[in-house]
Formats: structure tokens, sequence, C-alpha cells
């Protein structure tokens, strides 16, 4: 994954993308935030599954951010949010669509043997173990507890 922010960060200069080429470094810069952080305790540079779970909680800060600032009648801000967004989508894996997602909650519950609610933290962790990138896990976890009441 590193190198192909690497590589996209040269393409995007080349190409004088200056929201691409800013998007890619507050990427890069979240890897070597979390890198630092894991050093200081011991533990190893970042994974690509936590590059990913860095990637999905920079689109919902994001998203958060835009729909303040549609709130506070700033559609330029929110613009250059959403623009945001859509560059580090490209980098994550094509997300499942709702219908399979609800078949995969499903088959967590019966292999985890979770008989309630109580065993709810015990199916989401699996699910992020398993599909890092490529679900809506807000989403996700309403249909779990659907599936477990």
């Amino acid at each position: 994954m590193r190198d192909i922010f690497a590589n996209e960060l040269k393409e995007s200069l080349k190409a004088r993308d200056a929201r691409r080429t800013g998007t890619i470094r507050l990427i890069q810069t979240a890897i070597k935030d979390r890198d630092i952080a894991n050093r200081g305790v011991g533990k190893d540079p970042v994974s690509d599954d936590e590059i990913m779970q860095i990637l999905t909680k920079m689109i919902k800060q994001r998203d958060e951010s835009a729909t303040i600032y549609d709130g506070a009648n700033r559609p330029e801000l929110a613009t250059q949010e959403r623009e945001e967004i859509a560059v580090i989508r490209g980098f994550m894996p094509e997300q499942i669509p709702e219908e399979k997602v609800r078949e995969l909650c499903q088959s967590v519950i019966s292999e985890t043997g979770a008989a309630g609610l109580r065993d709810m933290g015990k199916c989401m962790n699996v699910l992020k173990e398993k599909y890092p990138g490529q679900i809506d896990f807000a989403k996700a976890s309403g249909m779990v507890k659907d599936l477990l009441k």
C-alpha cells in the first residue's frame, strides 16, 4: 500500500492535481503518525489492514466535516471535503453491497455462536478482521443488532 501511495503522489505531482496531491500527502502523514505511535509502544509499523482502518476513519471525518459545512452554509468547503473522500475511496477495495452484508452478518453470528446482544462485539470484531474497508461498520452494527434480538 505504501508503494501505491508513493507512486500515486508522483503521478499527481506530474499532473499538477493539487487536490489529489494534498489528499495523498494527508494519507501518508496519517500512516506515518500511526507508525510513530506504534514505535513508542514497541509495535510493528502499520499493516495494510490498519491502513484500511485509517482510510475508513479519514472518510468518516471528512463526511462529518462536509455535513457541518453544509449546515454552516459553506458549500465550497463541503465540496472540498467530498473531493477528498473521492480520492481516499479510490485506494479502498470495492464496498460489499448491503444485501451481501446482511448475509455476512448472519454467517458471522452462526460462526461465533452468538446468542444475544452481549455477543455483538465479538461478531463485529470478526467482521472487521475479515472485511476491513469493505463494509460500512455502522450499518453492519445495526444489522447484527437486529439479527441478535
